[in-house]
């Protein structure tokens, strides 16, 4: 960031310097033609005379008396000629306004339609580690998390900078930390339907996967800022479905059908959802459902679902039972087969809930552009984390599934490696 403005106020400095001088240059008036070229014919009389007087033609006193009657006429010449032009003050109220107006307008213009944020390097190190597949450690994605969030405490009005925060303590697995980011993202943006469907999705996370009681209200307001807000949907939709209130669920699901292409992978599991929702509710299959108008009134429960996903069961090595306690965080997650290594969809559940069917799926994406359908494989991974925290430690537990395609399901991931 220092060195973009240092690069900007060089080139302000070189653009005035191309435009001050000429304003601020005195204009000197050109002399009459007329006596210029009387000047000239003046000074050959003398250099004539002198010769003359080399050659003995004229005597001293000659010379003199004609010398003098060319001077007298010189004298004449200059009296009697256009005087010279007044030299006119430089423009330099212009000169003043340009200085300060060019670098004032230029920063200005910059602060109102570019893009200052682009130019912090946190905030360029995170977005690129999320979004455009750099190679980067957990622990480099700590440091860097933590630089912005230091960052923010002397910025608090930086809505992107709350949000891309909260996006990355959630893609960590710090769901109280991202709560607080997004907070503050809410106060900014109060009716910004990203920023309160995925402070609700965190709240929940942090409550243990429930949607009940502020994040219900959240979702309200989300969906009272965009009826077809997709992630809220489906957020709202899994919510009456645990609550198996399967009619409301298919309606809000046939909403999102509304609003994405219809051969899209999130649509092929949108659709696989209503399907089971149909069945549940001992309605026939491909019955169509009256769509849901409005936010339900009722609390909300756990996480989302309907999107393109991967799912299967988590369980863990018998024979490392006795390395995890009840209740050991573990951490279950989807990332890119290859490349960045960072998460696209996560869950925590403790030890005790093990073995464990999960599913992970688009709406539950840690980044814009950074989901599971986005990728041609992902991995699913599991941890037991003995410090509750999803950075790799010394005597975790882990295990990870083979490559499979966005929509695998029925996958076994069986936590039998000690991380050492």
């Amino acid at each position: 960031m220092t060195l973009f403005w240092i690069l900007a106020a060089v080139m302000t400095a070189t653009a005035l310097a191309f435009l001050l001088p000429p304003l601020l240059r005195r204009r000197v008036a050109a002399p009459d033609a007329r006596v210029a070229a009387n000047a000239t014919v003046y000074q050959e009389q003398l250099e004539e005379l002198g010769a003359e007087l080399r050659r003995g033609a004229l005597t001293k006193e000659e010379f003199e008396r004609a010398s003098r009657e060319i001077e007298r006429r010189i004298v004449a010449e200059h009296a009697t000629g256009a005087p010279e032009a007044a030299q006119p003050r430089p423009p330099r109220a212009a000169a003043i306004a340009v200085a300060v107006l060019l670098p004032v307008l230029a920063g200005v213009g910059y602060w109102r339609l570019g893009n200052p944020v682009a130019m912090d390097p946190v905030v360029v190190a995170v977005t690129g580690a999320a979004a455009h597949g750099h190679e980067i450690t957990p622990e480099q994605m700590a440091a860097l998390v933590e630089k912005l969030a230091a960052r923010l405490e002397q910025t608090p009005d930086d809505v992107d900078g709350w949000i891309l925060l909260g996006r990355s303590r959630t893609s960590m697995g710090q769901f109280d930390k991202a709560v607080a980011a997004y907070a503050k993202a809410a106060q900014l943006a109060p009716q910004d339907a990203d920023v309160l469907a995925d402070y609700a999705d965190a709240l929940a996370m942090a409550q243990g996967q429930s949607l009940e009681g502020e994040p219900s209200m959240l979702l309200q307001r989300a969906l009272a800022a965009d009826p077809n807000h997709v992630k809220t949907l489906a957020l709202a939709g899994t919510a009456e479905f645990d609550r198996k209130n399967y009619r409301a669920a298919i309606g809000y699901w046939e909403r999102i059908l509304k609003v994405i292409p219809a051969d899209s992978p999130f649509a092929k599991s949108v659709n696989g959802s209503i399907e089971e929702a149909r069945t549940l509710a001992g309605e026939p299959a491909g019955a169509k459902t009256a769509v849901a108008k409005a936010p339900p009134a009722r609390a909300a429960a756990k996480a989302p679902a309907g999107a393109a996903a991967v799912s299967g069961t988590v369980s863990l090595d018998p024979a490392l039972a006795g390395n995890a306690a009840p209740g050991d965080t573990v951490f279950i997650l989807a990332r890119p087969a290859s490349g960045a290594r960072m998460p696209l969809a996560v869950t925590r559940i403790t030890v005790a809930q093990l073995p464990y069917r999960f599913k992970l799926d688009d709406s539950m994406a840690m980044a814009a552009g950074a989901t599971i359908s986005s990728q041609a494989q992902v991995v699913v991974v599991a941890r037991v984390s003995k410090a509750g925290t999803p950075t790799p430690q010394r005597g975790d537990i882990e295990g990870l599934s083979a490559p499979v395609a966005p929509g695998a399901s029925g996958l076994t991931v069986v936590m039998q490696r000690v991380v050492d």
